[in-house]
């Protein structure tokens, strides 16, 4: 599914103009990103978190050129369902299908 149908199944749903919810979805992901790069984690009950996860420094090695790199400790974006949403998939029957096929 991408974006595009999502914003189609609210506009039916909902009866929005697809513009407006465009806008709406839009605004959701800037504001998400924005948040997520001052520093500040996103909890939304009964479906999940979108939190900042901190990588700790570490030595790569480059094989080819048989040399050690460094990679600094740094933060990654990250996203952890709520307990309701993992439980509503786990007990999805087209889920059971799908993953029999």
């Amino acid at each position: 599914m991408t974006k595009a149908d999502v914003i189609a199944q609210i506009a039916e749903k909902t009866g929005i103009d697809k513009a407006d919810v465009s806008h709406s979805v839009e605004a959701f992901f800037n504001i998400v990103k924005s948040s997520m790069a001052s520093g500040e984690n996103i909890y939304i009950r009964g479906f999940g978190s979108f939190v900042n996860k901190k990588r700790k420094r570490k030595i790569a090695r480059n094989i080819s050129r048989n040399t050690a790199i460094i990679i600094e400790e740094h933060y990654i974006p990250s996203f952890k369902p709520a307990k309701i949403f993992v439980n509503k998939i786990k007990n999805s029957e087209k889920v059971k299908q799908l993953a029999e096929k």
